[in-house]
């Protein structure tokens, strides 16, 4: 068995090497690396043959320290269990990898020691900007954030006061809708199921939004149950028969994601009970799995990649020193399909 070992730093390949090995200057090879503008397509060509026939791959970190400025944003986001943070993901990167920037992914699973750990680590490596998800950060990383001379954009919700900018959706609004539509087709008695404990914020604000406008509307909330737990469509259907076994005479369940409600829609299926006729389901987030479903699933559908996509575009704009709006209303749409 051959031994591995690392090349020693002063054996590895640099600039200077793939230089002479494309005929070309130290700076046109720092140039195409830095995928900087107005290079033309034969130099590019050249250093990328001799860079790759030679190993070479540029070292960020040096080029961090000597700008205090990295070609990484950072990106932290509450958790990657459901398809949302995917989407929204996808939108981000669609933009930053165009623009020579990398994302840094961190995750919180909705803690906010661990947000403020998360946070502090990513700025450690001097990260052009910052993305992240909600507006309910704890005062520590507020703080934090607002010191940093770089742009910060929190996505996903417009309900709060931002750090900087805001891109997202209300989600007051939302759960208004709902309850409106919902007495409009003339439910009557309600409950909700929500995840996480009702973290994140903008959980339990759409929860209480909903309550709000249906005690408004003369239809109160009978029963609400709050897992602590992930959401998931298994923890779905116990927490709908665990609903329904209290409160047998509710006709309608708002629920915190479609995760849930399409567990909630399961247990129906197996229990026998006709859906929307015997109980009415609404999710949120409007997911593919909701729409494959045999009634499709009446759902508040997010733009998710587009939350990414102009999050990310913002970012850049702010970047390069463009003044924007502290808010981006992107909106939402309620689907009314077939279960409700």
């Amino acid at each position: 068995m051959n031994d591995i070992t690392a090349k020693p730093a002063q054996d590895r390949v640099t600039i200077k090497d793939v230089a002479k090995k494309a005929g070309v200057s130290d700076i046109s090879v720092s140039r195409v690396m830095r995928n900087a503008p107005n290079i033309s397509a034969k130099l590019r060509e050249k250093v990328t043959a001799a860079a790759d026939e030679l190993g070479y791959t540029p070292n960020r970190l040096a080029g961090a320290l000597k700008t205090r400025s990295s070609n990484l944003v950072a990106v932290i986001v509450p958790s990657m269990s459901n398809a949302v943070f995917p989407e929204v993901l996808d939108g981000i990167d669609s933009v930053l990898a165009e623009n020579g920037f990398q994302a840094a992914l961190g995750i919180t699973h909705y803690d906010k020691e661990r947000e403020l750990q998360v946070v502090r680590d990513m700025l450690a490596w001097s990260p052009m900007g910052v993305i992240l998800a909600g507006t309910d950060q704890d005062e520590r990383v507020r703080h934090l954030l607002l010191k940093q001379a770089i742009p910060v954009v929190q996505m996903m919700d417009i309900d709060s006061d931002p750090i900087q900018v805001a891109v997202g959706m209300s989600h007051r609004d939302a759960a208004y809708e709902v309850a409106e539509r919902m007495v409009a087709k003339g439910y009557k008695k309600f409950g909700y199921i929500g995840a996480w404990g009702e973290r994140p914020d903008r959980s339990k604000l759409r929860r209480l939004s909903f309550e709000e406008k249906l005690s408004e509307l003369g239809c109160p909330l009978i029963a609400r149950l709050i897992r602590d737990e992930n959401s998931s469509v298994q923890i779905g259907a116990q927490a709908t028969q665990a609903l329904l076994a209290e409160n047998p005479d509710i006709d309608c369940i708002f629920y915190a994601n479609d995760d849930l409600a399409v567990g909630g829609y399961f247990h129906c299926m197996s229990q026998g009970i006709s859906v929307p006729e015997g109980l009415a389901i609404v999710g949120f987030n409007g997911i593919d799995l909701g729409q494959a479903l045999p009634s499709k699933l009446t759902s508040v559908k997010t733009p998710r990649f587009t939350m990414g996509k102009e999050s990310a575009s913002i970012l850049l704009r702010c970047h390069n020193g463009a003044e924007v709006a502290p808010i981006h209303d992107l909106g939402f749409e309620l689907m009314l399909e077939g279960t409700a």
